[in-house]
């Protein structure tokens, strides 16, 4: 397992302290490596933080006391990339990591797994979840399902097991104080795909999604027997389920209605069912951390995030968190059971990002860290929030970052278009576009047709626009800012990761004579292809991914010609512009092979290309290492075909 030691931690967080205060300048390793500071989770009782910090590169997860900086241990991650941690009581942590894996065995292309381990924070032994189980992986599915029964801490797990050489979505509960694990129900189905056990640590719902007819069931185990109690279609994929509702005891699913309406169903354990009301924005659920309960939920209002809560005094309690912190954006990390110690996420315009902790009974708040210690106010570059009419008159916003000290009058400008496509860019500090912009550019990101958070309209406008009024959404944007003589039309690239490593192909292949230069990080370059490594990782010709995709990409099937028509790989021959490809060796989500199979046709038309090799980084550049050289990279790229002064 991992190192353990109280010195070691002390030293670690110590030295990085050390040189950030150093620091003079800001070098693009001061943006582009790892955060300094990746999550902090207070304990139930409120006595502990959880710190996961890094020195850009190696990760150490470091236990503090909330009242003082004395460290109590930590154990150094090194490299290994840490999703998430939480909470199992107050003496119990559990670490969930991943790693990209071909395993023996399986059939389909490599996946991104994750392993749980259980920390004991007292006895400072480390526990790898679900290992030796018979015909299991030593995987799991999901977030774990804490539950403390008879004072007794246990975790429940969805893990794989194997029947009939199929993996199914398997229930598993971990006595943490003994260490033994049983295995509690696999469904009887191998569509199953999520569980929720109640307090007292029985399964009582379970959600199921059949892949290839695109149906979505709800089970709930009524007088001790699974029972359907909802089925309907959902083509997309599966509503899952969204932990419990308001009373703690109800099971809480997101789902659409018959005119695609986003709303939040609670399912009485007798079956019956009863809709929130509408008109209650909500991006995301706030549960109560002692008895589950739904509290409320977050939403981005414009530029506002914005709490809001069934329960005044609760809602109350949480406006006197904000208060603390006023013209700066507040965002829920963590709190205590009792909901007296809340650690925020708070960032600051001028500032940029860090965490607190505010403690609601002694009447103060103070800092944990800052997430890039390295930076000072004078390296963060300020942002506005921007709209801008697309050509066939659909309002566009974003966000435009302004190079700090320079005139705002004829900037080179640099699109940054988020990926997903269905994801958007939000107010604050964003490590990317500061970097860009410390180096003399104007950064924009707009948050295109197909965005999320603009509602389900503004969604459904992008629906077979790839390559169409997505791509020309972002240089519409372009010519309103050169309208207003804020950038220089002549001195515009785009860069991007994932869909916007699409835009950033299509911007030099499809929507030719905006860009002097394109950089795709991670980016489709042949859809048909994609597709096809889509169908192999599911091993069905029918799956939610491929009709999400179709659908987005406007194609009737993988036959249709209008996939090639949109594919910059199958218009090498159009590109002008210089071209910079990056991609992860061990990228699970778009493979590697797309990037090589764009290099190699802009090689054949005989057009100016680079591609960058990042070794054992995956799509989220989870590496601080290969995160670094993106960056370089980039900026190098940037500075040769498009230099800013």
């Amino acid at each position: 397992m991992f190192k353990v030691s109280v010195a070691a931690v002390a030293a670690f967080v110590a030295l990085f302290a050390i040189t950030a205060r150093a620091a003079e300048l800001a070098p693009l390793s001061a943006y582009g490596r790892l955060p300094g500071i990746e999550g902090v989770d207070i304990s139930p009782d409120g006595k502990l933080l959880a710190i996961t910090v890094t020195d850009g590169e190696r990760r150490l997860l470091a236990v503090r006391k909330t009242d003082t900086t004395a460290l109590v241990t930590g154990i150094n991650m090194d490299a290994v990339k840490v999703r998430s941690v939480q909470w199992a009581g107050p003496e119990h942590l559990l670490v969930i990591t991943s790693s990209t894996a071909d395993v023996y065995g399986l059939r389909g292309p490599a996946q991104e797994y994750f392993q749980a381990i259980d920390f004991n924070i007292v006895t400072g032994k480390q526990t790898q979840l679900l290992k030796g189980q018979v015909d299991s992986m030593n995987v799991v599915i999901g977030a774990p399902m804490v539950r403390i029964v008879h004072g007794v801490p246990f975790v429940y797990l969805e893990g794989v097991h194997f029947v009939d050489n199929t993996g199914w979505d398997t229930l598993y509960r971990v006595n943490l104080k003994t260490g033994i694990t049983t295995m509690l129900d696999h469904g009887g189905n191998e569509n199953t795909d999520g569980w929720l056990v109640d307090d007292d640590g029985a399964a009582i719902a379970q959600s199921l999604y059949d892949q290839k007819k695109g149906l979505w069931s709800l089970k709930l185990r009524i007088n001790k027997a699974w029972k359907t109690v909802d089925q309907t279609s959902a083509p997309m994929g599966s509503y899952g389920i969204s932990g419990f509702g308001r009373d703690g005891k109800s099971v809480l699913v997101w789902k659409r209605d018959a005119e695609a309406n986003t709303i939040l169903r609670e399912y009485s354990l007798d079956g019956t069912h009863l809709d929130l009301p509408k008109g209650v924005e909500m991006d995301g659920l706030v549960h109560d951390p002692g008895n589950l309960g739904l509290l409320g939920g977050v939403s981005l209002v414009g530029d506002d995030l914005r709490y809001t809560f069934f329960d005044p005094k609760s809602q109350a309690t949480w406006n006197a968190v904000v208060k603390a912190f006023q013209g700066e954006r507040v965002s829920l990390a963590s709190w205590s059971e009792d909901r007296r110690k809340v650690v925020v996420m708070v960032d600051s315009p001028a500032e940029g990002a860090a965490y607190a902790l505010v403690d609601l009974d002694a009447k103060n708040a103070r800092y944990v860290g800052e997430v890039y210690r390295s930076l000072k106010p004078e390296h963060i570059s300020p942002v506005r929030s921007i709209s801008y009419k697309a050509k066939d008159g659909l309002t566009i916003s974003g966000y435009l970052t302004l190079p700090q000290g320079r005139d705002p009058k004829k900037l080179p400008l640099v699109v940054l278009p988020h990926g997903g496509p269905e994801g958007r860019d939000a107010p604050g500090f964003d490590w990317w576009s500061q970097a860009l912009a410390s180096h003399g550019y104007a950064v924009l990101q707009p948050n295109f047709r197909g965005s999320e958070g603009f509602g389900w309209d503004f969604v459904k406008a992008g629906f077979g626009q790839w390559g169409k009024a997505m791509q020309t959404d972002l240089s519409d944007g372009v010519r309103d800012l050169a309208a207003q003589g804020l950038i220089d039309p002549k001195r515009v690239c785009i860069v991007g990761a994932s869909y916007g490593g699409y835009a950033a192909l299509a911007g030099a292949t499809l929507d030719k004579g905006v860009y002097r230069c394109a950089a795709s990080v991670a980016g489709p370059s042949d859809l048909k292809r994609m597709l096809i490594d889509n169908q192999r990782r599911y091993m069905t010709n029918s799956n939610s991914a491929l009709r999400y995709w179709l659908r987005f990409m406007g194609a009737d099937g993988l036959k249709d010609p209008d996939l090639a028509a949109i594919s910059p790989a199958k218009l090498a021959d159009a590109v002008e512009i210089p071209i910079l490809l990056i991609h992860g060796k061990d990228d699970t989500v778009v493979p590697y092979v797309q990037s090589q199979i764009m290099a190699s046709a802009l090689k054949k038309a005989g057009k100016p290309v680079e591609l960058v090799t990042l070794e054992g980084e995956d799509h989220w550049l989870s590496s601080g290492a290969t995160r670094l050289i993106m960056l370089t990279s980039t900026v190098d790229f940037l500075q040769k075909h498009n230099p800013p002064n």
